[in-house]
């Protein structure tokens, strides 16, 4: 079983978890069976204030805690693909978020990438590593480098297929998500469980 460090310092909120359910995003497609998200959230588990606006337009990334949020490395690995071209899109709650589901197969049927947004990717113990949904220009890595456990290798953003800035953590068996299998993980030996605030 491949054994990650979390990926993040601070408070972030647990969803989509394998410890709750496989496939965890309700898809084995992109190899996303044991895939993990989590949210940056303040004191009181909040990414952003809820408020009448929020039900009804989308908001800015900026207006959420954990944009911009170091992401590190989850152990030490070599980058294999790192891409930061895609842009930072609003966030969708409330009845936005319905209208932006209802999308989601549209981005899914262009590949992975469209779903990832920003990403990197690093081999680790003969896996792959997938950080996604990353900020914009927030990258500090290229292919081909080392990295070491804690290392920052970019910035928490919103994009690829996300409604709020959130880092979704996936492991797979080659570099090439279309046609990878899933590789189950464990962070620091066990995995939170949906709804629960990690705090590294």
């Amino acid at each position: 079983m491949l054994d990650l460090a979390f990926p993040f310092t601070g408070r972030w909120l647990t969803q989509n978890s394998p410890a709750d359910r496989v496939p965890s995003h309700g898809t084995t497609r992109f190899a996303s069976s044991h895939a993990i998200d989590f949210v940056p959230v303040d004191a009181e588990g909040r990414g952003a204030r809820f408020s009448l606006a929020s039900l009804l337009r989308p908001e800015p990334p900026e207006h959420f805690v954990g944009f911009g949020r170091p992401v590190l490395a989850p152990a030490d690995g070599t980058v294999v693909s790192v891409h930061d071209a895609e842009p930072d899109h609003a966030a969708h709650r409330g009845f936005p978020s319905v209208g932006y589901a209802l999308t989601q197969s549209r981005r899914a049927d262009r590949g992975w990438q469209h779903l990832a947004g920003n990403h990197v990717l690093i081999r680790i113990d003969g896996a792959v590593v997938a950080l996604c949904h990353l900020q914009r220009g927030s990258t500090r890595v290229h292919v081909g480098a080392q990295v070491h456990v804690g290392e920052e290798v970019g910035r928490c953003g919103n994009s690829g297929n996300s409604t709020e800035p959130h880092l979704h953590l996936q492991a797979i068996d080659r570099p090439d998500p279309d046609r990878a299998d899933a590789v189950p993980f464990t962070l620091r030996g066990r995995l939170p469980r949906n709804r629960g605030i990690v705090v590294a």
